[in-house]
């Protein structure tokens, strides 16, 4: 039996190197020395990548190149905050920014959504949360967010990187989606959501405290696929900024009145033109200090999820332009690459979501999401000092076991790496890295009571490979969106890397969201064994990805 007191395997396989390689490492600090000396104070080489933050002022689109569905964005003082929506997976991440192009994420909303038992069954696949919103009034963050089949849902916290409060059940109903609140100047407050299938936009009175609904609300707007309600307030306007069209092919909408409940006025205020971005919509409109407006948004990009896009907003006639209107008809398009808002700090930190963990710390990390509600007693970070341990639950197969977990699919090119130990697993088990959507793909190992065999799974395509005697083996997925081929690949050593099984070819649909790594341990006999990975490393295209 594995001991926990041990040195982790990969630090024994560093420690045996450590001493052939003292003169190379003198050698490369010295270098690295010279080329700190003269690089320029500006760009940050190795940092940037084929996406976002450029380090010269300029950022490209898109800003995240990761599945940031129906974002919504705030400013408050110098800085920005961020939310989305993530459905099936636990919980809503809550990232910050002080330039609008470089994001971290801070804290998350929720862990687990305990309105319907089948969120602990693995039965709410496309459910849960759906698009939030994020405000800021009287010294506490907002967010709100419908579910389709349970309610209207709200938490609030003083600091969103700390505790977020338990949520509150607004109201329990099925077919509402897209909520937004908004506190007037004359300290009325209101609620605006669209319905399930998208449309019509109904605004409902609010409790100040924004936990009751105080009428069954007024229809103040019909359009075709109208969702994303989103509220504001500029010079003597209230605004309605909503997505219409569908979620691949759809364009941005303002809604302009002098009374909240309306007539508005419409106008088409961006669409995909001319350019490569279809269905430029859906998102979160900021002001700057400095005066500047922007506006994020998402596009629908296939199996990389809904992506983030930046937009710069100009104010026409009280109307806003998002984009660049390159036809001249009034309504912007989407831009590529563009000078990065102009904040009063002056930021030039490159920094990206998380995704590397080395599992050395007491609590999860921030990027990692459950599939569905996880069973908290099946896993730890402290039951194996520098591990996470995945104790196995029956599950027939991966799309039907609790506590895959997950994050985010960044960047079209990737490689995914993990460290697995083998000994503390159990007759039926299977564990490893997984690729999980519509689709699954697994690379692991899965126990006999005769061996420990390799395998993968292209989905439902299984490759048996090799008896693995060893206590460990490395698993790697590398992913190519640009040639839509995957591979699954093992390794003994950490060093020389084989292929098992065929290519792999990512759904484009995946239960409204993107296809995800994530890491699985389930029991196909019994509820038992434990795998226990000790690390997870991501290499990918995008800032500070490292490719």
């Amino acid at each position: 039996m594995w001991q926990t007191k041990k040195i982790k395997l990969s630090e024994r396989m560093k420690i045996m190197s450590m001493r052939s390689c003292s003169f190379r490492f003198i050698a490369v600090l010295v270098l690295l020395l010279l080329i700190t000396v003269v690089k320029p104070s500006y760009a940050q080489h190795g940092k940037t990548g084929s996406w976002g933050d450029q380090g010269n002022g300029f950022y490209k689109n898109p800003i995240l190149n990761a599945d940031y569905s129906d974002p919504d964005v705030i400013r408050v003082g110098e800085n920005f905050y961020m939310v989305c929506s993530d459905f099936h997976f636990m919980g809503m991440p809550v990232l910050k920014s002080t330039d609008l192009v470089n994001w971290t994420i801070i804290g998350q909303v929720y862990h687990r959504l305990d309105i319907n038992e089948k969120y602990n069954t693995m039965q709410k696949y496309g459910s849960g949360s759906w698009a939030p919103s994020i405000r800021f009034h009287n010294g506490l963050f907002y967010v709100y967010f419908c579910t389709p089949d349970e309610g209207l849902y709200m938490s609030t916290a003083s600091d969103p990187a700390g505790k977020w409060s338990h949520l509150t059940e607004v109201k329990r109903t099925g077919g509402w989606e897209d909520p937004c609140p908004f506190w007037d100047d004359n300290g009325l407050a209101y609620l605006g959501h669209s319905r399930l299938g998208a449309g019509p936009i109904i605004v409902h009175k609010m409790s100040n405290d924004g936990r009751h609904l105080l009428d069954s609300g007024m229809t103040v707007y019909n359009g075709p696929v109208a969702e994303g309600t989103k509220f504001y307030k500029r010079n003597g306007y209230y605004y309605l900024i909503i997505p219409e069209g569908g979620v691949g092919t759809g364009y941005e909408t303002a809604l302009r009145a002098k009374n909240i409940y309306g007539p508005y006025e419409r106008k088409v205020v961006l669409e995909q033109g001319k350019t490569a971005i279809n269905g430029p919509h859906q998102g979160g409109l900021v002001e700057l200090q400095s005066g500047e407006s922007w506006f994020i948004h998402f596009q629908d990009a296939g199996a990389i999820g809904r992506i983030t896009h930046l937009e710069p907003v100009k104010w026409v006639d009280d109307w806003p332009l998002i984009g660049i209107d390159n036809d001249n008809n009034g309504i912007g398009e989407p831009v590529s690459t563009w000078p990065k808002p102009k904040v009063n700090n002056g930021s030039r930190v490159i920094t990206a979501p998380q995704t590397t963990d080395e599992f050395n710390s007491t609590k999860l990390g921030l990027q990692w999401q459950w599939n569905h509600n996880p069973d908290d007693s099946k896993w730890s970070l402290s039951s194996s000092k520098g591990y996470l341990s995945l104790t196995a639950m029956h599950a027939v197969d991966n799309k039907h076991a609790r506590n895959t977990i997950t994050q985010k699919l960044m960047g079209k090119y990737g490689i995914i790496t993990t460290l697995l130990k083998t000994d503390e697993m159990d007759i039926g088990q299977k564990a490893g890295l997984c690729l999980l959507g519509q689709n699954i793909q697994e690379i692991g190992l899965f126990k006999t009571d005769s061996a420990t065999h390799l395998f993968a799974n292209n989905n439902g395509k299984i490759s048996n490979g090799k008896v693995i005697n060893e206590d460990h083996i490395f698993l790697r997925i590398i992913v190519n969106l640009n040639t839509n081929h995957t591979i699954l690949q093992y390794s003994l050593d950490g060093h020389s890397f084989y292929q098992l099984g065929d290519e792999c070819i990512l759904a484009n649909s995946n239960y409204w969201k993107a296809v995800r790594p994530g890491l699985f341990s389930y029991n196909v006999d019994q509820g038992s064994g434990t795998a226990l990975f000790d690390w997870f490393h991501y290499q990918y295209d995008g800032p500070l990805g490292g490719l």
